[in-house]
């Protein structure tokens, strides 16, 4: 009976230590697995934008290992080797993350992917040929950072006339107001610019800042003085005799003038002011009848006497004869106190062609164009005289001329219009004084 007891008790002991030694065994086996497993694997080093990492793999190319990390890439990065390469023992994978860049390219705007480092190196990514004279900013040194805005313009050459000077200029600008700001060129206040200030520029653009001045210009100007007649009883019929000598007056002309690059372009009368009053030159004429004496001899006989005074009697009326020939062949006459002539009138203006607007007697008719003027032969009607020209009115006799000759007048007229309209006609002229 005790060995029955015995027997059932060493029966579990021996079934636990088998069940122990088979787990051992799948425990050691599965340990040689994994070590095995283990020391199968590849090393590999993977550089993450200056950053290392090492890993090892059962990965058979570039891309299984970043999708074995769980490491999201995109198109952009740089991935040296490629994704496709296989994977070997102890290599190393550099893996480099594409920032993003906002460039604008002459007003077009871009968006760049880049592993590059610096400005020049993504210049030289996207082939970008930056010249002499273009504007590129930031610099070629900078340092690619996520977010960079980068901004490139293209140069072309326009050609500038300014103050004198035409050359030819490199520019980036977009506007003439941009253009003139960029090269440090100020504008007066009455300065223009063509093309406008707003309008865009390109490569056939010609820019010319045209320089405007206003300035205020004096001349002076002489002013005729008038002659003037006075009867001199103390004078004999005939003469004269200057009392007082004329005076020139001056006036002064203010224009407003304006000058484009030195060069006048208007020119506006403001005032005219009298910087001197002219004086009259005053002239005497002789009024005084010539007396003639004649001697006779106080022994004369009667005979001569009597011849003498038939001699006066056939004098007399040879004289009455000729006084009534006169008469009836001359054609003048008294009336209101002085000569009346029948004239042929034709008419002219101040700025008549070859006529110089001043007078034989010094009358400005450019200064005075309603005075009332007329051209006589000084033979018949004197120089300064006061006269009444029918149709016309009361006029000086203040100038001459070639054409002039004989019972001819000229009367001045303020226009041409009414000179081509006074035309020729056949007037009386009465010398007042």
């Amino acid at each position: 009976m005790e060995s029955n007891v015995s027997t059932s008790s060493s029966g579990p002991r021996s079934m636990k230590g088998l069940v122990i030694s088979i787990i051992s065994l799948i425990l050691f086996v599965a340990i040689i697995a994994f070590a095995v497993h283990e020391s199968s694997k590849a090393t590999v080093t993977v550089q993450v934008d200056g950053e290392e990492y090492v890993v090892k793999t059962h990965a058979s190319t570039v891309a299984d290992l970043m999708a074995e990390q769980g490491w999201d890439y995109q198109e952009h990065d740089l991935i040296e080797p490629a994704l496709d390469a296989e994977i070997s023992g102890n290599m190393t994978v550099s893996w480099k993350k594409a920032v993003q860049v906002f460039a604008t390219f002459d007003g077009e705007e871009k968006t760049i992917w880049t592993t590059a480092d610096t400005v020049e190196q993504l210049i030289d990514e996207i082939d970008l040929q930056v010249k002499k004279h273009d504007k590129l900013k930031p610099s070629l040194e900078t340092a690619i950072t996520e977010g960079l805005e980068l901004n490139y313009e293209s140069a072309f050459q326009v050609e500038l006339i300014s103050d004198g000077e035409e050359r030819k200029v490199w520019t980036t600008s977009t506007t003439v107001a941009d253009f003139l700001e960029r090269e440090e060129i100020e504008l007066g206040e009455l300065d223009r610019v063509e093309p406008e200030l707003s309008d865009e520029i390109d490569q056939e653009t010609d820019i010319r800042v045209i320089r405007v001045e206003k300035v205020t210009d004096v001349v002076e100007e002489s002013v005729a003085f008038a002659t003037v007649t006075r009867k001199d009883e103390k004078l004999d019929s005939g003469k004269e005799k200057v009392v007082e000598e004329g005076q020139e007056g001056k006036v002064a002309h203010h224009y407003e003038v304006i000058l484009e690059d030195g060069e006048e372009v208007s020119r506006e009368l403001v005032k005219t002011e009298t910087v001197e009053e002219s004086k009259d030159r005053v002239v005497a004429v002789g009024t005084r009848k010539v007396q003639e004496n004649v001697s006779r001899s106080s022994g004369s006989s009667s005979s001569s006497s009597s011849s003498s005074s038939s001699s006066s009697s056939s004098s007399s009326s040879k004289s009455d004869q000729s006084s009534k020939s006169e008469s009836s062949s001359s054609s003048s006459s008294s009336s209101g106190g002085g000569k009346t002539f029948t004239v042929t009138a034709t008419a002219y203006t101040a700025n008549c062609s070859g006529c110089s607007g001043v007078t034989a007697t010094g009358i400005n008719l450019n200064n005075n164009r309603n005075m009332k003027v007329i051209a006589v032969d000084p033979n018949v009607i004197p120089l300064g005289s006061r006269v009444h020209v029918e149709g016309y009115g009361t006029a000086i006799a203040g100038d001459a001329g070639g054409a002039i000759v004989g019972n001819k007048i000229d009367v001045h007229m303020p226009s041409t219009a009414e000179a081509q309209r006074w035309g020729r006609k056949t007037v009386k002229v009465t010398i007042l004084d």
